[in-house]
């Protein structure tokens, strides 16, 4: 059953008991205006017969007459009265209701003489209290629906209580609303929602887990490697330059100019070697001239880095003449976004073929990285690991991130990124 229902059915039930006794009291005004009319009737029935009597003296006629009221007419008896005119109501004067007054008509029965006017006071009571009656039915009928609203509302209303319970809840750090089954339809989805909010809530909680020991584990690979590179690289490369500065040191009285010349040719050869290995870390741990409006040319170093150590796979880079100036924030985001791409091309997909491509379109910059290998397996999520530190980058810049593939044919990252107001740049290749 659905809120709406039950509401109507509520009140329709209080308005079928509202008219039930509208209907009772209406039955019981009816018979006691008819038990009036009957007793009016009967008694100037017998005021009539009474003074046809020769025997009926004046008192007793008047006493007749005060011993029941009767209704629309005024009769008094005598030889010298007037009809009483009737009585202004209090109601009556204050509505400025003005009863109409008719003359008299005399009839003579018998010995006794009557005056008999139309007595509109009567009827204008009458008419008045029908209206009390219906202002207090309608005043009751008012009172009582507004009470069977409020509580059909309360009652009604009362699972929301229970929904507002669960989502504080959820706002605790809670994995379920623990929400209890609802009768009404309404309450039920509304139930569903939290509960598909909670499920996101947990899922969103789990990668976020995820992503931190991700980075984590990031961070402490890039630091293995700098310590590995930096000791099996450049330390050898040091080492070599203090054994040919101390072999100068300990010779040098005794060197001629050729050895000498020849140690110094040996120091710039692993000097040069040292800057070399230096400027490689550097690039690895953030590439040169982002920050300058190089994104293509960054890009294009990346992708032929890649192709020489890689040889075995086809790469290809495909970007328009001009390209946007960008932040440093988002060329960075970019650019993360195809070493990790293609460091997953490499290391799990078996493609031969991967190609980068960037294009703009309706003040949106896309980028596409699609490669011929086997795809990202059915079992496993689509955003995690890497691809979860993709679509995080992104949303930080106001990117997202699509991929699109099936196991065995291949793989396609399209990552959409909102350009902002600033104008192109054509960059120099």
């Amino acid at each position: 059953m659905d809120l709406r229902r039950k509401l109507v059915g509520y009140l329709g039930a209080l308005l079928g008991g509202l008219m039930l006794m509208a209907i009772v009291i209406h039955l019981h005004s009816l018979r006691a205006d008819l038990d009036a009319e009957v007793k009016a009737s009967t008694q100037l029935v017998k005021v009539l017969l009474a003074a046809g009597q020769p025997a009926t003296t004046q008192a007793q006629l008047q006493a007749l007459l005060d011993e029941a009221p009767l209704r629309h007419l005024s009769i008094q008896p005598g030889p010298g009265a007037d009809a009483d005119e009737g009585s202004r109501n209090g109601l009556s004067a204050l509505l400025g209701l003005e009863p109409r007054h008719e003359p008299a008509q005399t009839i003579r029965l018998g010995e006794q003489t009557l005056h008999i006017a139309p007595n509109p006071a009567s009827e204008i009571e009458e008419r008045l209290g029908d209206t009390v009656r219906l202002c207090i039915t309608l005043l009751f009928y008012s009172g009582a629906t507004l009470l069977v609203a409020w509580w059909a509302a309360h009652r009604a209303l009362s699972p929301v209580r229970e929904l507002e319970a669960g989502l504080q809840r959820l706002a605790r750090g809670e994995a379920e609303a623990a929400l209890p089954p609802f009768a009404l339809r309404e309450f039920s989805r509304v139930a569903g929602a939290i509960d598909d909010l909670a499920a996101a809530l947990n899922e969103g909680r789990a990668a976020q887990r995820q992503l931190a020991r991700q980075l984590i584990e990031v961070q402490e690979a890039e630091r293995k490697t700098l310590a590995r590179e930096l000791h099996d690289e450049m330390g050898q490369t040091l080492t070599a330059i203090g054994v040919t500065a101390a072999y100068l040191e300990r010779h040098a009285g005794q060197l001629d100019a050729g050895r000498v010349a020849e140690c110094a040719q040996e120091l710039r050869r692993d000097v040069k070697t040292s800057g070399e290995q230096l400027r490689g870390m550097l690039r690895q741990l953030r590439p040169h001239g982002l920050d300058s409006g190089g994104l293509a040319s960054a890009l294009r170093e990346l992708v032929g880095n890649w192709q020489q150590r890689e040889w075995c796979i086809d790469f290809q880079l495909a970007m328009p003449p001009v390209l946007p100036t960008l932040n440093e924030t988002s060329s960075l985001v970019l650019y993360r976004i195809v070493q990790e791409g293609l460091t997953n091309v490499i290391r799990h997909s078996g493609a031969r073929h991967c190609r980068v491509s960037m294009l703009v379109a309706a003040d949106v910059l896309q980028l596409v990285i699609e490669d011929d290998g086997q795809g990202l397996p059915a079992s496993t999520p689509a955003h995690r690991g890497g691809l979860l530190g993709m679509t995080e980058r992104l949303a930080m810049v106001g990117g997202r991130l699509e991929v699109n593939g099936k196991p065995g044919n291949g793989l396609q990252l399209r990552a959409s990124l909102p350009l902002t107001s600033e104008e192109p740049k054509e960059e120099q290749p």
